[in-house]
């Protein structure tokens, strides 16, 4: 085993300590003294003993200095973790820095193994993931699949006990899938649950915590300053809305409210039953028509008002409408055609790329922590963030679609002031597309008519399961798949030379929940982009 790839051994099992078996108990890591818990150091021989007899393989891990992290120990390590409070967001920037500044992939893992196990392991994952990714020597290695590592932020924790069971009794070859069970969270009741199979989903769930891995809100400019970050923001949040509305016209649903009036009952409740496997203490529900209410929360040093978000909220406006922000030496940036989109996208999220922070604030990120403590904003009930405050479950609640719907509408209002494309930027000199069909890969299938159904898919969860089985242990869980489909694109190229192009493929739907047909100007805000590829036009 490689040096790089042992450090994919620290983000297994995380709430284990560092030198249990890996890899069902095939790998185990050969820790200094050192870096053992004050809990564990006195017993270092015995351990390395005990647990090193029977694997196949022995990781000798490299003694280095270990930096002074208490800057970071102040998560407390069985605490909850977000990228969504400040506090958090600049210790974990500060982590994956330390992390990338390590000169090789060997004194990384010295400096992440003598870590892992004092910090929050939700906080030195997504640190030593993100540093992963950026790294030169070590961008290359596999991330595993965050389900595998935190299940318990993705499905029903009432399967965990039938997990824990089928691996402890039954052996590797006889072990059976445990099925998770789908809309587990309320009865046919309550109207929202219609799209719980689209909110609940583990791979759209997955998607906005890889996000966010991919777009760091804070570390070295290096890292979070990526080409068009804050247009992309936009976009992609965008995507979702609108992929999100059309599966609401379909269960017969209206299109997703914004949340634009903050000083307005919120009618949606959200009952997650989840639970954090860190703490054991559950995700906190937020019942029916609760108001939003200031935060002031002493455990992570998070205070912010509604007053600030619709402070924050009218500057926005404001600068659009006047076509310029103000950075912070009093300059007027414009909001133009080419720029201004990525400028506004990294004011509200807002990143470190925000030119004024002090002016525009953080309005998207702070609008997820005052939903998130909605339930308790003083920390009067010693209770966590809701699930709006985590990345891996934010897309779970409906509420989450009605506050980006909210920033969809300020990055709308900006495109609106814009000047329409021309028909030159928008046509391709000698290229005619005559026609266009998608057909799924089946003899005789009539075009355009596209085919979707239910499917069960397997994962196994056995590195997630901290002090748990060896070996696999599967649970099944149910998704929206479609049929595989093949586009028909015919072109003519009239130019006299090979040309060279791009397809973006748009889906978009005809009428809204009442059947209503829909007008274009509304049908522009649901496109959602099914695929894009170059082409070879000969």
């Amino acid at each position: 085993m490689t040096d790089k790839s042992a450090l994919l051994l620290l983000l297994q099992r995380p709430l284990e300590p560092a030198f249990l078996p890996k890899d069902d108990g095939k790998s185990v890591l050969i820790i200094p003294e050192e870096y053992m818990s004050d809990r564990y150091r006195p017993l270092t021989e015995d351990i390395q003993t005990r647990f090193s007899g029977g694997t196949e393989q022995e990781v000798p891990v490299r003694k280095v200095a270990v930096p002074d992290v208490s800057w970071a120990e102040v998560i407390d390590r069985r605490g909850a973790f977000s990228l969504f409070i400040e506090k958090h967001r600049d210790i974990a920037g500060r982590l994956i820095d330390l992390f990338i500044a390590q000169p090789d992939a060997s004194t990384l893992m010295g400096v992440g193994t003598a870590l892992r196990d004092r910090l929050n392991p939700n906080l030195f994952q997504y640190a030593m993931t993100v540093a992963i990714q950026h790294r030169p020597d070590t961008k290359d290695l596999p991330i595993p699949s965050i389900i595998q590592l935190f299940p318990d932020q993705f499905v029903d924790p009432s399967i965990f006990p039938q997990l824990r069971e089928e691996g402890s009794i039954v052996q590797q070859e006889k072990r059976t899938t445990i099925d998770i069970k789908p809309n587990y969270t309320a009865s046919d009741r309550e109207p929202e649950q219609r799209m719980a199979y689209f909110r609940e989903d583990i791979g759209v769930n997955m998607h906005h915590w890889h996000w966010h891995l991919v777009y760091p809100g804070g570390a070295s400019r290096e890292v979070v300053a990526k080409d068009r970050r804050g247009e992309l923001f936009y976009y992609m949040h965008s995507q979702v809305i609108a992929r999100y509305n059309i599966d609401r016209f379909c269960n017969r649903l209206g299109r997703c409210r914004p949340l634009t009036n903050y000083r307005e009952a919120i009618p949606e409740a959200y009952f997650p039953k989840m639970v954090r496997s860190s703490s054991n203490r559950a995700y906190p529900a937020r019942a029916a028509d609760t108001f939003l209410k200031d935060v002031n929360r002493t455990d992570n040093d998070t205070v912010v008002t509604v007053n600030d978000l619709q402070r924050w909220t009218d500057r926005i406006h404001q600068a659009i409408d006047q076509g310029f922000v103000i950075d912070t030496t009093g300059k007027n940036i414009p909001l133009d055609d080419v720029k201004g989109i990525d400028i506004l996208g990294d004011i509200v999220e807002a990143s470190t790329l925000t030119v004024n922070r002090k002016l525009y604030g953080s309005l998207h990120n702070f609008g997820h922590d005052i939903l998130a403590y909605i339930h308790d904003p003083e920390y009067r009930y010693l209770e966590d963030f809701g699930v709006m405050g985590d990345v891996t479950t934010a897309m779970r609640d409906p509420v989450f679609y009605r506050w980006h719907s909210n920033i969809d509408g300020i990055f709308r209002k900006f495109v609106e002031t814009l000047e329409p494309y021309t028909t030159r930027q928008l046509g391709f000199a000698g290229i005619r597309v005559n026609s266009i069909n998608a057909r799924i890969n089946r003899p005789n299938a009539p075009a355009n008519v596209l085919l979707t159904y239910w499917q069960k898919s397997q994962v196994d969860l056995a590195a997630g399961l901290d002090f748990g089985p060896r070996g696999n242990v599967f649970a099944s869980f149910t998704h929206l798949q479609h049929a595989p489909f093949t586009y028909e694109i015919k072109v003519t190229n009239s130019s006299g030379s090979p040309k060279r192009g791009t397809a973006r493929i748009f889906l978009a739907p005809k009428v809204d929940e009442r059947g209503t047909n829909l007008k274009f100007n509304e049908q522009r805000t649901l496109y959602i982009e099914m695929d894009k590829f170059g082409v070879n036009c000969k």
